[in-house]
């Protein structure tokens, strides 16, 4: 067992914090949302993926890992913290943590409601390189008035048809959280991202 070293500070207020952070990157898409409670993750493990997932996750909500799904340190402070069961399928998770490569492999298979209810679809958190640079995506819709121009780093080719996909099944689809470090950015399945 890794000793559960790693987790909240303060859970209920850490937790509340990250929600916030959570809430308001999906209503301001594009925007980057730092999270800023003292905590530690696994190591390898984004921080801002791993406090969204210590926040949002329970015992109701399975997890998909990714390439981390055989990372033990974490299955061990993923479980004891939240007491989520982890899946070794994409489709049948309400998150989903993966990298570039996971997202090219599995965006086909990620869970996008159903018809009855179809704001149950996954929670999709991407780690990327980075968000400094050019930018390199311009994103339009719901909450973006005027459009908005974002860089980011390490995303795959996949990553922009897979989002067109997406939006094209609105209300069905996924929402995604891009992660780099403690900062993250909320694409929810409402927005069209556009690569430039």
């Amino acid at each position: 067992m890794s000793g559960h070293l790693t987790g909240f500070t303060a859970p209920v207020f850490d937790s509340q914090s990250v929600f916030r952070a959570v809430m308001n990157a999906f209503a301001r898409p594009g925007q980057k949302q730092v999270i800023t409670c003292s905590m530690s993750a696994p190591e390898g493990v984004p921080l801002a993926a791993y406090a969204v997932l210590l926040a949002l996750v329970d015992m109701d909500t399975p997890v998909f890992l990714g390439r981390w799904g055989d990372d033990r340190a974490l299955l061990d402070d993923l479980i004891f913290h939240t007491h989520a069961p982890v899946t070794a399928e994409p489709q049948s998770a309400a998150f989903v943590l993966v990298d570039g490569a996971d997202f090219a492999t599995h965006a086909s298979r990620f869970f996008t409601g159903t018809s009855e209810y179809p704001d149950r679809g996954a929670t999709v958190i991407v780690e990327v390189a980075g968000f400094d640079g050019t930018p390199n995506l311009r994103l339009s819709g719901p909450g973006l008035k005027d459009g908005q121009e974002i860089a980011v780093r390490g995303l795959p080719a996949e990553f922009v048809p897979a989002m067109a996909a997406n939006r094209a099944s609105f209300p069905l689809g996924f929402d995604v959280l891009l992660v780099s470090g403690a900062e993250m950015i909320g694409l929810p399945r409402s927005t069209r991202v556009e690569a430039f």
